[in-house]
């Protein structure tokens, strides 16, 4: 009954678009839409799943027992008996197992003979420390994970699907990006396609294989529900509805051929578990990163030494951009490569060689992409105006820890000050601070209106105010004059100095 319903609302639909002004050919959008079925993953996971394998990690700690711990005493010591009393038997420190009184000689279970559990000879024994995915890449035995899957591990251990086990050896690990290398001791191995994740659209189907919760060769299916999506400095994750869940990271994200395009990384939870998003690392920033482990173990990527910021629509258009586009410088390092080359604090870098610098983001990951001693010409944006400087890359060192005692800006010691109507009073820098702050001009804060609209966009008292909608300060007198011709029905913006870094404020009338 159910199929004569179909067959007959099939018919009325047909009939009815018939009569449609232009016609509307309704049987054969029925056929296109009953030939639109679900995909079937059975034969693409029966020929990749091969190369998909489970990781499992393990650190070594030395065997310790509970009860009291006691240095080594020689049975020919006088205290010796005094304190085997507070010892079961067989636990005295320097008492082999066996020995203890009433206990019959022999070795202790799963201990060498002769050795205390509190003996610094004792074994170390390998303690479980997580349980991730991996896939291989090449037939030699090359495995692509994320370098928080073996981060620590004193031992690495590789499950093939076939259930053959290898010890892997880490080739290297990136944190920046979390792509790790592990190589095992095989050949003639299945190995994934790598596929162009510059290729993926928004709305495709995607699958991932993995070992969520340790449930090895686990499938889970579902589509591309963004590109570029900014978590990092490095990368633009693949954004998914696959699930993905603990023990799935360092597997591989697939097309519909069974290329990789991604390695499975994160996912947005409040519970730990799988929520509807996840992100994956593109397999093209994955692979730059492995190729440079396995040639030489490490990564090395390009730096300019500058701190930078989003341009957000209420800074471009006081600034005279046409969109919101670009780095905001906020800050240069001293005597680094941005420094060297004339960058300055507040410059907007809008293209980095033939590339156009679309986010903030997008910088970090081109400049970590370029040779370092390339020399670069960058286009920028300062006071209105585009300018072209050439800059010679750097060579990135390892992360230092940032100095929590930074210098603060100095406050001049001068009486109270006027207020003007966006509610700052100012006042001017001596040379010695202009010195120190290795600025060319600006005023100090020292006084602000909670209320005023200064107060509001978030300006505290010493900062240090360099510009006022593209046009240098250089006295408080200078400043107030300035503020004093601006439209207050239109949104200014403010190059503002605080601590060692600054950003553009948008101060709204």
């Amino acid at each position: 009954m159910k199929r004569l319903s179909s067959y007959l609302l099939t018919g009325v639909v047909a009939f009815a678009a018939s009569l449609l002004p232009g016609g509307f050919d309704a049987t054969g959008a029925a056929h296109a839409q009953a030939g639109r079925e679900l995909p079937d993953f059975s034969d693409l996971v029966e020929r990749v799943g091969p190369a998909v394998v489970n990781i499992r990690t393990t650190e070594l700690a030395r065997s310790r027992s509970s009860g009291p711990q006691m240095p080594e005493l020689d049975p020919n010591d006088p205290f010796y008996e005094f304190f085997r009393r507070f010892f079961p038997p067989g636990q005295m420190p320097g008492e082999p197992r066996g020995q203890g009184p009433g206990e019959p000689r022999g070795q202790g279970p799963g201990e060498p003979r002769g050795q205390s559990p509190r003996s610094p000879n004792a074994p170390r024994q390998e303690v479980p420390r997580g349980v991730g995915s991996g896939f291989i890449i090449s037939k030699d035995g090359y495995v692509m994970t994320n370098h928080h899957v073996v981060e620590g591990a004193d031992e690495i251990y590789v499950t093939l699907t076939d259930k053959r086990e290898f010890k892997g050896k880490l080739i290297g690990s990136d944190q920046r990006t979390d792509v790790a290398l592990v190589k095992i001791e095989s050949s003639d191995l299945p190995s994934l396609k790598i596929g162009d994740p510059n290729r993926v659209r928004v709305g495709e189907w995607v699958l991932a294989i993995g070992s969520p919760f340790g449930l090895e060769s686990t499938v889970t299916a579902g589509i591309v529900s963004a590109k570029g999506r900014e978590t990092g400095d490095y990368l633009p994750f693949i954004q998914t509805d696959v699930a993905v869940n603990p023990g799935n990271s360092g597997g591989p994200l697939l097309n519909m051929r069974g290329e990789v395009i991604g390695i499975n990384s994160q996912i947005y939870s409040r519970t730990g578990g799988f929520m509807g998003i996840s992100f994956a690392i593109p397999i093209d920033e994955a692979q730059r990163v492995a190729d440079q482990l396995r040639e030489t173990g490490r990564v090395v990527r390009g730096r300019i030494g500058v701190g930078i910021a989003e341009v957000t629509k209420d800074i471009a258009e006081p600034l005279g951009l046409d969109k919101p586009t670009g780095a905001l410088v906020r800050s240069v390092e001293q005597g680094g490569p941005a420094d060297k080359s004339g960058i300055e604090v507040g410059d907007i870098i809008r293209k980095f060689g033939d590339r156009q610098i679309e986010r903030s983001s997008d910088l970090p990951r081109i400049v970590g992409n370029t040779k370092p001693n390339s020399p670069v010409k960058m286009e920028i944006w300062r006071r209105g105006a585009v300018r072209n400087i050439t800059v010679t890359v750097g060579e990135m060192q390892p992360d230092k820890t940032a100095n929590a005692g930074s210098r603060s800006t100095p406050t001049p010691e001068k009486p109270a000050v006027k207020s003007n109507w966006i509610g700052v009073g100012v006042a001017d820098l001596s040379a010695e601070q202009r010195g120190e702050l290795r600025v060319k001009g600006g005023v100090v804060v020292e006084a602000v209106e909670e209320k005023g609209s200064a107060g509001q966009a978030g300006i505290r008292a010493g900062d240090v105010l360099l510009q006022v909608n593209n046009q240098d300060i250089q006295s408080a007198e200078q400043f107030n004059g300035v503020v004093a011709k601006l439209d207050r029905r239109k949104t200014l913006v403010m190059l503002v100095r605080r601590g060692e870094a600054a950003q553009y404020i948008p101060i709204k009338p």
